[in-house]
Parts: structure tokens; sequence; C-alpha cells
């Protein structure tokens, strides 16, 4: 078991919703950190059947529990959001605490259900990073099988990876009715793949799968709320040349990608393993900025020459480029040194596949991807940000 760098609050003292990808470890990490919990898990098909027909049954069973100090854990919470308006009444008229866990907050939100009116805190438990691992850490590894903890520990991660698109499919897009046409949606999702860290032409995925551009357009938004994936907002404070602000998309999942875009194993030195070491950067970075409490945000910065960085923390404290490269040359540190003639920089990070870290005569810190991942969650690249 992994010990997991998501800090969720102590037994009894917030009320606070936990969302999160399928197979991320959610209800590992809340057995773990409330092993007094009252727990109540709707994917069992007797609780479902319940609490979906009686949602006040939640209200008289706790009513009847004496122990008003442990935490009360509801799983899959999405699968039945009436519970939410019993939780608020037993929030306010009780002051119990409540774990909401979940991996999708679409039908919660599209059906107008109770979000506890800004009462309840907001977490989200992301795939493995390499802080999590630490020891374990294995890069080929990573960016081959993925992020989620089964899978990345598995011997054969293919055949998981496949059961797990297919379980998506079933259970998040099918079972909850996102779609009227799943095996669109199954084309879509093949075509989506090639978009991985890319700024996303709709018009041009939509011709892939045989859709709608705003077919293509509400896809991404299931994806975005079923949290498969996330997209990369541009930075837009523009000081001296215009911007690009098209936004980038970054799948939650790299072993998911590579199965979809039937990419095959991953070799150092490929385009492919390029793409996916990039994917890996992000991951990082947003869970890192997820977790930690970073007071700013995660875009990218991008000129109409296509000059770009990556990755910008904040109001410009970190930026970061990716580049899955044993040898670092002037042509890769364009885009850092541009942003540095337009921005007030704090630190710029080339993460890299160089044995070594160096430093170049202009301040850029050249860092193999083991280094950046130990400095990242030790606190040093953000420090007095």
């Amino acid at each position: 078991m992994f010990k997991r760098n998501l800090i969720l609050p102590r037994p009894g003292t917030e009320t606070f919703f936990l969302w999160g990808p399928r197979q991320t470890g959610k209800s590992t990490l809340l057995r773990t950190h409330y092993p007094g919990g009252y727990w109540i898990d709707l994917l069992k098909s007797d609780e479902f059947r319940r609490y979906a027909t009686r949602p006040e049954l939640l209200r008289l069973e706790l009513e009847a529990d004496s122990d008003r100090g442990r935490q009360i854990v509801i799983d899959e919470v999405q699968k039945v959001p009436a519970l939410l308006n019993e939780v608020h009444w037993l929030m306010e008229n009780r002051g119990l605490h409540f774990a909401l866990c979940g991996s999708s907050a679409r039908k919660v939100r599209r059906g107008a259900a109770n979000l506890l009116g800004g009462r309840a805190l907001r977490h989200e438990l992301r795939g493995l990073t390499a802080g999590e691992l630490a020891d374990d850490f294995d890069l080929d590894r990573l960016l081959n099988s993925g992020y989620l903890p089964r899978i990345h520990q598995a011997a054969r991660p293919r055949r998981l990876l496949d059961a797990y698109i297919a379980d998506y499919l079933k259970e998040e897009v099918a079972a909850e009715g996102l779609v009227r046409n799943l095996p669109a949606f199954s084309g879509f999702l093949d075509a989506a793949a090639l978009s991985d860290t890319e700024p996303v032409n709709f018009s041009n995925v939509a011709r892939e799968c045989g859709v709608s551009s705003q077919a293509v357009k509400n896809y991404f938004g299931i994806l975005e709320d079923t949290l498969l994936g996330r997209w990369l907002p541009a930075w837009r404070k523009r000081r001296k040349r215009r911007l690009i602000v098209a936004a980038k998309f970054y799948f939650s999942d790299v072993g998911v990608v590579n199965r979809l875009a039937r990419r095959g194993r991953l070799e150092r030195g490929s385009e492919l393993y390029g793409k996916a070491f990039e994917n890996w950067v992000h991951h990082e970075l947003a869970a890192f900025v997820a977790y930690t409490g970073f007071d700013g945000g995660l875009t990218h910065w991008r000129l109409p020459s296509g000059v770009e960085v990556d990755f910008v923390l904040g109001e410009m404290e970190l930026a970061v480029e990716a580049r899955a490269s044993a040898v670092i040359g002037r042509h890769h540190l364009k885009g850092l040194r541009s942003l540095a003639t337009e921005h007030d920089v704090g630190r710029r990070v080339i993460v890299c596949l160089e044995p070594r870290a160096r430093r170049t005569a202009d301040g850029i810190e050249v860092l193999p991807a083991g280094a950046f991942a130990r400095r990242l969650w030790g606190g040093e690249l953000t420090a007095g940000a």
C-alpha cells in the first residue's frame, strides 16, 4: 500500500466531497483514514435500492446512532443524489460530518442536486505520483502502465487497462445515461486520445469519429465531469505580444491514453514516449497544486509563432518545460528564454532524461525526471512562492 499525499480532515471535524477517477484508491484511502467510520457503500445493490427508494432512511438511521464524533462515509454518492438533502439536514441540525465519495459529479450537478451550499470542502484523489512511489519510482513503468495503483503494480497491465476502459463505458457512461449513442462515444475516446497534451481541434476530432463538433464538445465535457481528463487553460495576461489562448487537454491516466491510441510499448527516444512524458509532468504538477493547496493555478504559455512553455504555476512563480531528451540543447530552451523576456519568472525548469541536474548560464535548471519529482514534492521548486 502506498502512502498518499492527499491529506484528509480528522474524523468528525469536516464534511467534504472526495472525487477522483475510478480505481485511484479513494475507498482504500477513506478506510485507512477513518477505520471507525459509519460506512454506506452504494455499489452494493441492496444498499443502493434501500436509499434510492427511501433516502430518508439515512436520517432515521443516523438519528438512532449514538456515536456523533465519527466520520460518516457515503461511497459512490452520485448514484443517489437525493441523499444530499438528508446530509444537508443532518449537518445543520445534528452537527454530523460526512465524507462523500464518488467518481463523477456530473449527475449530481446536472440533476440540480443539493451540493450543500458551499458547506463542504472538495478534495480530489489522483493516480499515483512519483512522490508517493518514492523509492519504487520507475519512469518507464509509469509511462507504460499509468498511474492507477492496481494497474501500475500488475504484471500484465494492458488487460487491466482494457477492462478499465470497458468498465468506464459501462458504469460511468452507459449506466448513468450520459450519452445516447455509446458506439459513437467509444469512437470519440479513441480519437480524443490522439489529442492528449495538445490544443484540441473539435472539427478534426468530429471528422475522425463521425459526429458533430457540438457533440464532440459535449463528449469532452463528459470526460472532464467523470474526471478521465482535464483542460489546461492558457496564460492570458500578455505584456508585449499576442498570445494563443486555446486550452490543451490531458487525460488523467497515461496508461488509458496508451491503450486508446494503440501505442504499444513506449521506448525512450520515440515521439510517443515524449507525449507520455509530458502527460506525466502535467500529472505531477496538477496533483501537487491540488494536494498542497498551492495558491495559484496551472496554465500553459504559447505565442502565435509556436514558441511555448508547457506549464506555468501561479503568477509565473515556476515555469516548466517537459522534454524527454537525454541531451538538452539550445533549441529545447527557446520557450523558457522567450518567456523570461516577457515576464518576471521565479524559476525556470526543464524536466528531461539527462543523467544529472545542472544549471545554464542564464539560470534555467535542467533536471532529470527523478530530481524534478523529489524537488517538487519536497517543496524546493515553489519555496517562497
